[in-house]
């Protein structure tokens, strides 16, 4: 019998692997996997590559992981907004490295890694800082940036139901992210505020097929991300 649902946080993140690359689902404060951050924080892993739209926010979620210093590089399209002050202290102490990359790339990547694609061309970045150091060629006389695959060895997800094949639906602007890293990393972890039973969720009404998720933590009562 196929159930995912797993009963701990320990459960969730056995073995998480020091070096690991985490997609982070979330925007602004919208669809933050703010108790699965804290349970990547409890389990300990190191030396991570987070990938993620922004740097967190106060001093909870993820801006706590990234002040735990294990979090050797941030891969962001908006690291520097209101209320980003542990990316600020650590990326100006030289504590973190940052991939700054525009936020419909971000999510091309990760798509592109989903789909076994091994690459695409953009305009996006084409002429800029971005761009240097990666292949570029013209077509119809305009230039293109060559892009890679983001692939995850882990993905953090919030979703508002599941069932235990996996199956999912998310809440409003709460999707964001969420479907795509789950299907670009080997690993996808969600927590979820409902588990219904099979069926319960109708197959037209499902965002993030089960195929994709590996693991389901019910979280009933989520925090907000950013909330003391």
């Amino acid at each position: 019998m196929i159930d995912k649902i797993v009963k701990s946080m320990a459960d969730a993140f056995a073995g998480v692997k020091d070096g690991s690359v985490v997609l982070v689902s979330g925007f602004g404060n919208a669809g933050i996997p703010v108790e699965l951050i804290d349970g990547l924080i409890e389990q300990g892993a190191r030396d991570l590559t987070v990938v993620s739209n922004n740097a967190g926010s106060g001093r909870t979620d993820l801006a706590r992981l990234l002040g735990t210093g294990r979090v050797r590089k941030l891969v962001c399209s908006y690291p520097r907004t209101s209320g980003s002050v542990v990316f600020e202290e650590m990326y100006s102490a030289g504590k973190l490295e940052l991939e700054l990359v525009p936020q419909g790339t971000l999510s091309e990547r990760m798509r592109a890694a989903a789909a076994g694609i091994g690459g695409f061309y953009t305009p996006t970045a084409a002429g800029t800082k971005l761009a240097e150091g990666k292949e570029t060629r013209e077509i119809d006389g305009r230039e293109y940036v060559l892009e890679k695959p983001l692939k995850g060895d882990l993905a953090l997800v919030k979703a508002e139901r599941a069932d235990r094949w996996g199956n999912l639906t998310y809440r409003l602007a709460a999707r964001n992210f969420g479907p795509t890293m789950a299907a670009a990393a080997d690993i996808a972890v969600v927590q979820a505020r409902e588990i219904v039973e099979l069926g319960a969720i109708e197959p037209e009404l499902v965002v993030t097929p089960g195929i994709f998720v590996d693991r389901v933590v019910h979280v009933p009562n989520p925090k907000q991300a950013g909330a003391p």
